[in-house]
């Protein structure tokens, strides 16, 4: 069958998005609006856990979207409780694209000490070897997701309570993880030693509140109070939030792709604003790579911070020359060929009366395949373009990334088959350029660049340097960057 969004393969996709509250009435509804801001993060499928002091935990799952799944009275009413945690998901590990209802998070698991569900954005780079080890041992799969390794190493832990069982759990695991967690009445965060995924602290009136971004927060009125630090746990209950640091501290590499396309553009990574970031992207690729035009146009809608920051930088008139169309939904699950062959005209549509006659600079996040930006140089030059110049706000996506992102098998990244003259003359535009890694680095406030001895940021996907072995991939044969690389 083919994909629910046919045109839609040509993207980095975040793995999921994680939220939770304690201490609030009615636990669930404001569960509900977290996924739903961190809806961008995962489109397959949803799941809530509570619990209630009378009904003990009660959870749902569902394939879909938050607003189809989680708005009816009915669910809600089945969902009772002042504690709670949720995800989103699009699949990476397990079924990849194929989720199965048994795939769904949180997970969940009853111990001697009580019950406690778990949801991770992430992935863990030794969950084949943990999983094989954990079968050998007698332990039952229920899902084919890494994520449960995790509630399969608690069950073996011989921790008193459920934050120490987890520790002991996570110290066994590689990757990459930002976890939600809770028992009856506490509410657990945690992120690897790297934070390369993120994970922020919100007060909600008495309460708290964990989530992959800031928007999340805002949606439910709460106040940010920080991010959770790389290697931290916190604890929270209605006495407060304890915190600690098991893991052996390390030098933070978080992702700095979720700078440039994962996270909202209305959320704080680091103190910064995502906005901000993309738009001084912008201004940072019209510094190296100028060239002369009539209009900047941005790929909507994740190029449209930077085409701004651009057309600022530049001089050039920002215009909106494609359109896109925010409503095309699920109708075409199962589209027929004729459709298929549309390509993006389904979603995306061009400003002809902008577009006629004009040198145009299209501004996008990423190229990853070509096979989206190939379409869209074909629609703005059947519009009348007298020329079309790409400018990408991030540097060439060479290799795969194994923590938390679905990316392609690395022969079919385009960058890493073609120098940027072979990608130009493959896709048919006049000018083809990326932002250095430099000139990203420069962008998210790293003043001097990017430092190869000890860089900032994960940046395995443009860089090759993976800060963490993909030890189950390199088993199946993948073969990391060499020094000569």
């Amino acid at each position: 069958m083919p994909p629910a969004h046919p045109f839609d393969d040509d993207k980095l996709k975040e793995e999921c998005g994680v939220f939770g509250v304690v201490g609030v009435t009615d636990a669930a509804n404001f569960v509900a609006l977290g996924l739903h801001a961190l809806q961008h993060r995962g489109q397959e499928a949803g799941g809530i856990v509570t619990h209630d002091p009378k009904t003990g935990f009660n959870q749902a799952r569902r394939m879909g979207l938050v607003r189809d799944n989680f708005t009816s009275a009915d669910t809600m009413e089945e969902l009772p409780g002042s504690i709670g945690i949720g995800h989103v998901r699009y699949s990476t590990a397990g079924n990849k694209g194929q989720t199965a209802m048994r795939d769904v998070q949180p997970f969940f698991g009853e111990f001697s000490m009580g019950g406690a569900a778990i949801a991770h954005n992430g992935n863990i780079t030794n969950a084949v070897a943990l999983r094989r080890e954990l079968i050998e041992r007698g332990s039952i799969f229920q899902s084919s997701s890494d994520s449960e390794c995790i509630i399969h190493l608690m069950a073996r832990s011989m921790g008193r309570q459920i934050p120490d069982r987890m520790e002991e759990a996570l110290r066994k695991v590689e990757g990459a993880f930002s976890i939600v967690a809770m028992t009856r009445t506490k509410l657990i965060g945690c992120r690897d030693p790297l934070g390369v995924r993120p994970l922020v602290l919100g007060k909600i009136g008495d309460g708290w509140a964990l989530a992959s971004e800031t928007c999340a927060l805002d949606i439910i009125g709460a106040e940010f109070i920080r991010e959770i630090e790389a290697g931290e746990m916190v604890v929270a209950t209605d006495k407060g939030v304890e915190s600690h640091f098991p893991f052996r501290t390390k030098k933070s590499r978080f992702c700095i792709f979720e700078h440039v396309y994962f996270s909202r553009p209305d959320s704080i990574l680091g103190g910064r604003s995502v906005y901000e970031t993309r738009e001084n992207i912008g201004r940072e690729l019209a510094k190296e790579a100028a060239v002369d035009a009539d209009i900047v146009c941005p790929v909507p809608d994740s190029g449209t911070p930077a085409a701004i920051g651009y057309s600022l930088q530049s001089g050039i008139p920002y215009a909106m020359g494609i359109i896109r169309n925010n409503y095309m939904g699920r109708t075409f699950i199962e589209p027929t060929e004729q459709i298929r062959n549309m390509g993006v005209r389904l979603k995306l549509n061009v400003n002809r009366a902008l577009i006629k006659d004009k040198r145009v600079i299209l501004v996008d996040d990423s190229v990853v395949r070509g096979t989206t930006s190939r379409k869209i140089k074909e629609m703005i030059l059947d519009a009348g373009a007298a020329e079309v110049h790409f400018r990408i706000a991030s540097p060439p996506t060479a290799w795969p990334c194994f923590y938390g992102v679905d990316t392609p098998q690395r022969e079919k990244l385009l960058a890493a088959t073609m120098s940027e003259d072979e990608m130009r003359k493959h896709l048919g535009v006049d000018s083809l350029r990326f932002i250095s890694l430099n000139g990203l680095y420069r962008a998210v406030g790293e003043a001097e660049g990017r430092n190869n001895a000890s860089p900032a940021y994960c940046d395995a996907c443009f860089s090759g340097e993976y800060p963490v072995a993909p030890s189950d991939m390199i088993e199946q044969g993948f073969q990391p960057r060499t020094a000569a690389e």
